[in-house]
């Protein structure tokens, strides 16, 4: 179990975690990962891809990029993904769909949990499960559980004020907990709400949903909202405007009084627009207080802890959702996603997105330096960001901020190694050529050292780093004297 310790000497034990998926444990054995990242990245805890349907955590290496250099040479376009852990239904009840039904069925009968925790535990390294907030749009009975779009039509994401999903969140805490010797779990919800969602304040903004595709507006939210005094007629009203708003940016309409008076406007004129997107978040963290609370009146040493979306370090409207120190009253660790270098390529799309809206009048270079000035770090100039990533100053401006609001938590910063860079902008082989170098990964580790971290925790999985990179951040363990066992 790692603790914090309130205390920056290095004799602290600090955490050197890493993620992973089932399937590099299969193509190259439980033991072979094992010493890979013991003796090449100096790790220390595994996170575990337990629950997730999402090729972004399990699975090998997405089609199209690079093979790392070890498991098989061979992309996996056919995962179905779920529990790759065994469920035990007992541990459900009232969550709309059959637990059973989650059970991964990608690896036959491959336990990723009692397969690899044994051998874990035998290294004196720690056990978390990566906990995935994503379901499938197909899966049987997910209907109970969806989010339901402005029109009111089912959307794939599912809602955090639906008491059957959070009934089942409860209910895998449990079961991970009861049935497995876990450290504990690390919960990944990477979504916001329906303003932000509308006016494309996120990376690859621009590129998401439809107009009237914003959620979440089923009856449990309309309830929730009615008790809260919020108007329904009035939330209508004002996304219809909004969306007009949002259209006539994308397509360049010049308005009179600009793009940022003309949305302040509207903010004004119909406050519902804020309201609901509080609801949305107020949801979540509620969300967050139940799976904790579970998982903690089963072991009450298992922590709890939060993957923060990358998006924290892009959009100021969620950055103040985020309130780290709020978060970590319902949180025992909190892992801040600080990918410097698939960051240079969101962070240009991020400008691109809000650029056409929200911030319609300031072109992208001078509106790069104005986030660059309010989020408090710097950066490449627009649009050199997109190949130059972030790079480790980044790292350090983040993860400072991070420690010195999360009061009550541990601090984890995660860190960039070979997360594929998607950007349709540029080309196949500028994407090729834009992986982190062994020295630019040892550069960021130093950094969130340097800036106070209890840990790093190293992102996104296993099966597509490179192991000259995962070497890198070996090489800032040992040069920093460490103290990881």
């Amino acid at each position: 179990m790692l603790r914090r310790i309130a205390s920056t000497d290095d004799r602290v034990r600090k955490m050197i975690g890493i993620q992973l998926g089932a399937i590099s444990f299969l193509d190259e054995g439980v033991e072979q990962v094992l010493d890979i990242v013991q003796e090449r990245a100096s790790a220390n805890a595994l996170f575990l891809a337990t629950f997730s349907f999402s090729n972004g955590t399990a699975g090998r290496q997405l089609p199209g990029h690079p093979f790392p250099g070890h498991g098989k040479q061979e992309y996996d376009t056919d995962l179905r993904g779920g529990n790759f852990a065994r469920v035990h239904p007992q541990y459900y009840r009232d969550s709309g769909i059959d637990p059973g039904a989650t059970q991964a069925p990608d690896y036959d009968r491959f336990d990723l949990l009692a397969e690899v925790t044994p051998q874990a535990r035998n290294r004196g390294m720690g056990v978390f499960c990566l906990v995935q907030d994503q379901f499938p749009s197909n899966f049987p009975g997910i209907e109970k559980l969806q989010e339901h779009d402005f029109n009111g039509q089912r959307a794939e994401t599912l809602c955090k004020n639906n008491p059957y999903y959070r009934n089942f969140l409860a209910g895998l805490m449990e079961d991970l907990t009861r049935s497995y010797d876990i450290d504990g779990v690390m919960f990944v919800c990477e979504y916001q709400g329906a303003f932000s969602n509308t006016i494309g304040s996120r990376f690859r903004g621009k590129a998401r949903g439809k107009p009237g595709s914003r959620t979440c507006f089923c009856p449990f939210c309309k309830e929730k909202a009615k008790q809260q005094g919020i108007r329904l007629d009035r939330v209508q009203q004002g996304f219809l405007e909004l969306e007009k708003f949002v259209a006539a940016g994308r397509s360049r309409q010049v308005l009179p009084d600009g793009y940022y008076v003309s949305l302040w406007r509207l903010v004004l004129r119909y406050p519902e627009l804020l309201a609901w997107e509080h609801l949305f978040h107020t949801g979540v963290r509620e969300v967050y207080a139940i799976m904790r609370e579970r998982l903690k009146s089963v072991k009450q040493k298992a922590s709890f802890g939060l993957h923060v979306w990358h998006n924290a370090t892009m959009s100021p409207i969620y950055r103040a959702e985020q309130d780290l120190e709020e978060l970590s009253r319902t949180s025992d660790f909190l892992k801040l996603a600080l990918y410097h270098n698939c960051g240079g390529p969101r962070l240009a799309s991020y400008i691109e997105s809000v650029g056409e809206t929200m911030y319609g009048d300031i072109p992208p270079r001078e509106l790069l330096e104005f986030h660059y000035r309010v989020l408090d770090y710097t950066g490449t100039p627009y649009p050199a960001v997109r190949k130059t990533g972030l790079r480790a100053d980044y790292v350090y401006r983040e993860a400072k901020r991070g420690v010195d609001q999360a009061r009550s938590a541990p601090v984890y910063a995660g860190i960039d190694v070979d997360i594929p860079v998607e950007d349709a902008d540029l080309q196949k082989q500028d994407r090729d050529a834009a992986q982190s170098t062994r020295q630019e990964i040892r550069s960021a580790v130093r950094e969130a050292f340097r800036a106070g971290v209890q840990g790093i925790v190293i992102s996104r999985k296993y099966s597509e780093m490179r192991l000259e990179s995962l070497s890198g951040v070996g090489d800032a363990v040992k040069e920093l004297g460490l103290q990881i066992s």
